[in-house]
C-alpha cells in the first residue's frame, strides 16, 4: 500500500493558518497595529480604502527592521518576543507567535518598507501570496510601512463572504479604538477613503476616552481606582443616568491588552445593582494590572479570550472597586458616619478668653397653657355647624307633582314597539379608553380590548412598509434643522441604513467630520425630536450589523414604528380613538404585530357569563 500522508506545501499551510488569524480586514488591522505598538512607535497612521478590501496601510515610527529581519518576519513562527517556553508566562508584548505577518501575506499582495535608526537606506519588499516578487533598497523614514492590497485576492470564496463596506469599516474602527484607548501615549490617526476619521493627540487615559467619544462624554465618567496584591484596577465607569440599552462602551484591558470576559462584565453589572433598569447596561473603561504568570492569553489566535488564575478574587475586587467609586462620587446612596456637624465648635482666636454662655429665662412662661391652646386650635370637628339648621328645611324644596300626559303614554308605547331599533342602537360602536392604555368596544357577541400603542405601531408599520415598496415617501421639512454629533462607529452604522431611511422620508447629510444635519423627517414622526430618534435607532442597531439585509430592513421598520407610535398613558379623545380603530382594521393584519405580539383580545358573552357563574 502506498504512503498516503504527505506534507502540505507552504502556500497551502499559510492559507489555512490565515483562516484563523485573518478572518476579515479588521483582523489584519489589529495585527499590524499591535506590531507597531510593540516596535515602540510613538506615531501611527492607519489608512484604509474600500473598507480594507483594496488597501490597508499602517505607517509607524518604531524601531524598524534590518534587511534580514524583514525577510524573517515573513516566515511562520519567526518572532522577536520569546525564545523559550518560560517566556510564555511572562508576556508583556501584544504579539508573540510570529503568525500575523506571514498569514496576512499569504492572502494578499503585500508591500513592506522599513528602516532602522542610523541606517542610510531601508529595505523594500514586494510579495504576492507569500511569494517574494522583489527586494531592493529604498529611501524611507525610520520605522515600518506595511501596505496590504487586495485582501483575499487568491481566496475568492472568503472575499465573497465579507459584509458590506459600512459593516467592515465598523469592525475596523472597533479594532482601532480598542488599541488607541489603551495606548494614549501614542499619537494615532485613521483615514478611510481619503476622509479623516480620527486624529488623536498624545494624552492620558481620560483624555483619550473623551477624544474618541466627544467632549460631552467627560461629564459622564466616574474614576475607579483600587490596588491589591492580586490585581490593580484603574479606569472609569459611566454614571447610571447615561446607561444604554446595548453593550456599547464596555472595555476591559488586562496588562494593556483588550480582553473579553462575560464573567468580569457581570461583576461590573452587579456593582450597578438597583441603579440601572434591567434592560440597560453600564459604560466602563477598566484597566487590570496583574502578574503575567497568573493570566493565560495563549488560548486563541486573536488573544482576546483569557483565563485568570484567581478569577473569583478579581471578580470581587472589581465589583467592590466600582461600587465604592459610585458611592464616593455620590452616584450611589451612601451614609457618612465620620463626624457629626452639630458638635463642631469654632476655634478660639489668639488671646481670646473663654466666655460663659448666657441663658435667658422667662419666669411667666407656662408650657401647659400653650400646649392646651395649641390642642384646641388643632381639633377639627367634621360636622361642625355655625348655626342651627331650620327644622322645616324639607318645605324649602317641595317635590313638583307630575301628571301623566297623553304624549308620555304615546312615547312609552313607541318604545315598546321599537325594540329592534333599540337593540341596534345598543350595539353601535362606543369606544372607551381604559387606564389610558386600552380601548374597549362592545360587539353583538361580546367585547374587544385593543392595545392603543400596538394598534398605532401596526398602522405605522404598514405605512412605512408601503413607502419602501412604492418609493413614494413624503418628507416633512424641519423649520430648524437638527444636528447630531456621531462617533465613527455610529457613522458607519448610519451609512448602512442611509438608503432605507431616505426612502422612508428622512433627509439628512454629513457636514463636518461626523456631524449629521437632519432637515427633513417622515410626516408620521410628529413632534418627536428627529436627532433623538436617529440616535435611538443607531443604538438599537449596534449588534445587528451581521444580519441579512432583508432582516435589517424589517428590524428598522419595527423599531421606527415602535418609537413613533403613541405610548401607553396618552389620553385619547373620541375622535382619535375612532380614527385609530378605523385605520387598524384597514390594515392587512390588524390582530398581531410583525413580531407576533397580539393587538386585539376578544371575549364572548358566554365567556363572561361563565366568569360570573363560577360560584
Amino acid at each position: 500500500m502506498p504512503d498516503i500522508i504527505h506534507l502540505l506545501p507552504d502556500s497551502v499551510a499559510n492559507q489555512i493558518a490565515a483562516g484563523e488569524v485573518v478572518q476579515r480586514p479588521a483582523s489584519a488591522v489589529k495585527e499590524l497595529l499591535e506590531n507597531s505598538i510593540d516596535s515602540g512607535a510613538r506615531n501611527i497612521q492607519l489608512i484604509i480604502k474600500n473598507a480594507g478590501k483594496t488597501l490597508i496601510q499602517v505607517i509607524d515610527d518604531g524601531c524598524g527592521m534590518t534587511e534580514t529581519d524583514a525577510r524573517l518576519c515573513l516566515e511562520r513562527h519567526a518572532t522577536s518576543k520569546i525564545t523559550k517556553v518560560d517566556d510564555l508566562f511572562n508576556l508583556k508584548t501584544m504579539g508573540f507567535r510570529g503568525e500575523a505577518v506571514p498569514s496576512i501575506a499569504a492572502v494578499s499582495q503585500m508591500e513592506i518598507k522599513t528602516k532602522v535608526a542610523g541606517a542610510d537606506l531601508g529595505t523594500h519588499l514586494t510579495l504576492e501570496g507569500s511569494e517574494v516578487k522583489s527586494q531592493e533598497y529604498c529611501q524611507c523614514s525610520k520605522g515600518t510601512q506595511i501596505s496590504v492590497k487586495n485582501l483575499f485576492f487568491n481566496i475568492p470564496a472568503r472575499r465573497n463572504f465579507l459584509k458590506s463596506n459600512p459593516i467592515e469599516t465598523k469592525h475596523i474602527i472597533e479594532e482601532f479604538v480598542r488599541i488607541a484607548l489603551i495606548h494614549p501615549e501614542v499619537v494615532m490617526s485613521m483615514h478611510n477613503d481619503s476622509n479623516e476619521v480620527y486624529r488623536l493627540p498624545k494624552g492620558n487615559f481620560r483624555q483619550r476616552i473623551v477624544n474618541l467619544n466627544g467632549n460631552k462624554f467627560d461629564q459622564r465618567l466616574v474614576p475607579v481606582k483600587e490596588s491589591t496584591d492580586i490585581v490593580s484596577v484603574e479606569g472609569f465607569v459611566g454614571k447610571p443616568e447615561f446607561a444604554r440599552k446595548t453593550r456599547g462602551e464596555q472595555y476591559f484591558f488586562a496588562n494593556a491588552r483588550y480582553i473579553r470576559s462575560p464573567y468580569l462584565n457581570h461583576a461590573v453589572q452587579a456593582a450597578f445593582e438597583e441603579l440601572l433598569a434591567k434592560d440597560h447596561f453600564p459604560t466602563y473603561f477598566l484597566k487590570l494590572e496583574l502578574d503575567p504568570a497568573k493570566i493565560d492569553i495563549n488560548i486563541h489566535p486573536t488573544k482576546t479570550e483569557v483565563k485568570f488564575e484567581e478569577e473569583r478574587a478579581i471578580y470581587a475586587i472589581i465589583r467592590t472597586a466600582v461600587r465604592q467609586a459610585l458611592g464616593r462620587f455620590n452616584v450611589a446612596p451612601s451614609l457618612d458616619f465620620e463626624k457629626e456637624q452639630t458638635f463642631e465648635l469654632p476655634e478660639l482666636k489668639k488671646g481670646e478668653a473663654i466666655r460663659m454662655p448666657n441663658i435667658t429665662v422667662n419666669p411667666e412662661f407656662n408650657p401647659f397653657e400653650r400646649e392646651k391652646k395649641s390642642l384646641q386650635e388643632n381639633i377639627h370637628f367634621p360636622f361642625k355647624r355655625e348655626k342651627q339648621q331650620d327644622p322645616n328645611w324639607e318645605t324649602l324644596y317641595p317635590e313638583p307633582k307630575r301628571s301623566i300626559s297623553k304624549e308620555d303614554t304615546q312615547l312609552k308605547q313607541a318604545d315598546s314597539d321599537n325594540e329592534p331599533a333599540k337593540e341596534q342602537a345598543y350595539t353601535e360602536r362606543k369606544l372607551i379608553q381604559l387606564h389610558r392604555k386600552y380601548i374597549l368596544s362592545q360587539l353583538k357577541s361580546g367585547i374587544i380590548l385593543i392595545d392603543q400603542q400596538r394598534a398605532h405601531e401596526r398602522v405605522l408599520w404598514e405605512k412605512l412598509k408601503s413607502k419602501l415598496e412604492t418609493k413614494q415617501a413624503s418628507s416633512q421639512q424641519l423649520l430648524f434643522p437638527e444636528r447630531l454629533e456621531l462617533k465613527a462607529q455610529d457613522r458607519a452604522i448610519l451609512e448602512s441604513l442611509m438608503g432605507p431611511l431616505k426612502k422612508l422620508g428622512f433627509s439628512m447629510n454629513f457636514k463636518k467630520g461626523s456631524e449629521l444635519e437632519i432637515d427633513g423627517v417622515p410626516s408620521e414622526v410628529g413632534k418627536q425630536s428627529a436627532a433623538k430618534l436617529i440616535e435611538e435607532t443607531l443604538e438599537n442597531f449596534q449588534n445587528t450589523q451581521n444580519s441579512p439585509k432583508d432582516e435589517v430592513t424589517l428590524a428598522l421598520l419595527q423599531h421606527l414604528s415602535n418609537r413613533m407610535s403613541i405610548k401607553a398613558g396618552k389620553k385619547l379623545e373620541d375622535e382619535e380613538m375612532n380614527q385609530l380603530v378605523d385605520e387598524l382594521f384597514a390594515c392587512e393584519m390588524p390582530y398581531h404585530l410583525a413580531n407576533g405580539k397580539p393587538i386585539i383580545l376578544s371575549y364572548t358573552l358566554e365567556e363572561l357569563d361563565k366568569q360570573f357563574k363560577r360560584s
